[in-house]
């Protein structure tokens, strides 16, 4: 489908609001889980995340909450592994506001809070200073069934982070200075969107569905994971 990417009432980065035409494709429901990821080391194909505190790696009673502390060449290495690739930023947004649709939230345009996202909200990931399992904000989900798509974690995109949507491109691709998105790379940071479990409306309301941010491909951060996306032909 077509949809107005971008928004004119957030940061200057998510400007000029233009035209995107998105083909078919497939988005996981939820965002990846430590037990899936886990699936991947154990088959030797993917490196372990970070670990510590605030890191779900490691840490018992967690195979159900999203992996965090994985950089961008992990996640990408798991959705390789799996089949699939990373979403590029303007299919996320696409389905982040239920195909498009001129909403602020996944959810529509009720004010965020626990209800609705595991965020800063009452305290840290709604008071329990971590992640949630995922799916456990249904009140949240899209109109087409997807879980999370602002609060528990940030998720890494495919997309080169540019300051401002000039010269992005109008195809639904992601935005990329070669054929292979320089997937060897570490010194271009990628695109993150959503918000995760540190962020409240007070933090420049990244929990809005056209809120994006940049980071180091090689930094593993506690608030950021992802989901896998899939072409259909």
């Amino acid at each position: 489908g077509t949809f107005e990417m971008g928004s004119n009432n957030g940061d200057a980065n998510e400007k000029p609001v233009h035209t995107v035409r998105v083909s078919s494709f497939e988005l996981m429901k939820t965002e990846v889980t430590v037990g899936q990821y886990r699936k991947c080391v154990e088959a030797g194909s993917c490196t372990t995340p970070g670990a510590g505190t605030t890191c779900n790696w490691g840490r018992e009673g967690r195979e159900d909450h999203p992996i965090n502390c994985v950089s961008w060449f992990q996640l990408n290495t798991f959705a390789k592994w799996v089949g699939g690739r990373l979403p590029s930023e303007s299919e996320w947004e696409y389905a982040a506001r239920n195909r498009g649709k001129k909403v602020s939230y996944p959810w529509g345009d009720q004010r965020p809070s626990c209800e609705y996202a595991v965020m800063s909200d009452r305290g840290l990931g709604c008071g329990k200073a971590m992640t949630s399992p995922i799916c456990s904000k249904p009140q949240g989900i899209t109109e087409q069934g997807l879980c999370d798509m602002v609060g528990n974690v940030r998720e890494w995109t495919r997309d080169e982070f540019e300051a401002s949507y000039i010269g992005s491109p109008s195809n639904g691709n992601a935005r990329c200075s070669s054929s292979t998105c320089n997937e060897e790379r570490t010194d271009l940071s990628r695109v993150v969107r959503g918000s995760s479990w540190l962020d409240g409306i007070s933090s420049k309301t990244s929990i809005r569905a056209t809120y994006r941010d940049s980071r180091a491909p090689t930094s593993r951060g506690n608030g950021v994971g992802g989901r896998i996306a899939k072409s259909m032909h």
